[in-house]
Formats: structure tokens, C-alpha cells, sequence
């Protein structure tokens, strides 16, 4: 028996745990199993209809993927040591732990200042846990990629999601940490559905 399979169970177990724990948690703070609609969707197309970050996926999925992207650039710069495993358990941390805060009243409020954001009452759980899946398939992908392969898909996510609905992960990142009124009134001027 390779020693890698072990290795693998044992992370695949962390990473169970992690994100068990993260469904219980956002079950504690009162967000929805899955959509109040009673319905799951595999994919939800509309960004200011109830259903966004209710479902499977949406238009923010793309945003996970990048985030792990960024998060496989960052830890293998300043852990290069560090087996991809246990990155990938430490990138799923930091993913949860944003999911998490993500739906705090706090920071619920805080979104719905935002042009796209307005009824936002958080993510179902479902929706959660499927960000966080998004962010293992990106961190996996940047591993398994040429960083070059890795940065090219990143632009073209990001390029594609504002094409389309005028939003990525870059603005929601401005937009969290100090809105712009400018990009807020291009947003709200998009016709967006």
C-alpha cells in the first residue's frame, strides 16, 4: 500500500470535519438548509432574485474558484515546504472561516449596502458549503496547473462574471472594504436581473 493513501484518507477526513462543522455552524446561526424556495437548484442565474446564494452555484462560484487560486499562489510562496495537503486543509480553514463571517448579521448588512446586494440574507448552508467546494476545485486546479494556465483562467472568471453581471471578485472586495459610490451606480444602472 503507497504511503500517500493514508495521507489522503486522513486529510479527506480533516476536510469533512471542517466543512461538517461549518454547516453546523451556519445551521446555529439560523441560515436555511437549502433554499426557503424548497427547491435545489444546480445552478441559480439570477443575481437580485432570492435564490442567489441560495443554491448549488451562481455567478459568486467563479469568485471561490479564485479564491482558490489565490490561496494555492500564497501558501506555496510562503510554505513551499509545507505538503499540498496540508495547504489545501489550511486553505479550507480560511475559506470556512470567511463563509462564516460572511454571514454574520454584520456582514450581511454591510452587503446589502452594496447596488447588487440588497436583499441579501445570506447564503443557505448548501450554498456554503458549495463556495467552499469551489475554493478545494480551484486550489486543486492551481496545483495541478502551470501558474500561468492558473492566471489566465483567473482573468477570464473575473473578466466574464463583470461582463455579465457587472460584479467579481475584485469589486466585492473593494466593495466590503471601502464601496465606491461610481461603481455601485454602474452596478445599479446595469439592468441586471
Amino acid at each position: 500500500m503507497s504511503s500517500w493513501r493514508p495521507a489522503l484518507a486522513v486529510t479527506a477526513l480533516i476536510a469533512l470535519a471542517l466543512v461538517a462543522a461549518q454547516a453546523i455552524t451556519l445551521f446555529i446561526f439560523g441560515q436555511p438548509p437549502i433554499c426557503t424556495c424548497g427547491v435545489v437548484k444546480l445552478w441559480e442565474p439570477g443575481v437580485l432574485s432570492s435564490g442567489n446564494s441560495q443554491h448549488l452555484s451562481d455567478w459568486y462560484s467563479f469568485s471561490h474558484i479564485v479564491h482558490g487560486f489565490i490561496f494555492y499562489g500564497l501558501l506555496a510562496l510562503l510554505m513551499p515546504r509545507v505538503p499540498v495537503r496540508l495547504r489545501l486543509l489550511m486553505a479550507l480553514g480560511v475559506e470556512i472561516a470567511w463563509e462564516i463571517t460572511e454571514n454574520t448579521p454584520m456582514v450581511i448588512q454591510h452587503y446589502r449596502e452594496q447596488a447588487l446586494a440588497q436583499g441579501y440574507t445570506g447564503d443557505s448552508i448548501i450554498n456554503s458549503v458549495s463556495d467552499s467546494i469551489m475554493m478545494v476545485i480551484g486550489f486543486v486546479f492551481a496545483w495541478r496547473f502551470p501558474w500561468r494556465a492558473t492566471l489566465a483562467l483567473a482573468i477570464v472568471l473575473e473578466l466574464f462574471a463583470l461582463y455579465m453581471i457587472r460584479d467579481n471578485l475584485t469589486l466585492n472586495v473593494i466593495g466590503l472594504i471601502h464601496p465606491v459610490q461610481a461603481i455601485s451606480d454602474w452596478q445599479a444602472a446595469g439592468g441586471i436581473k
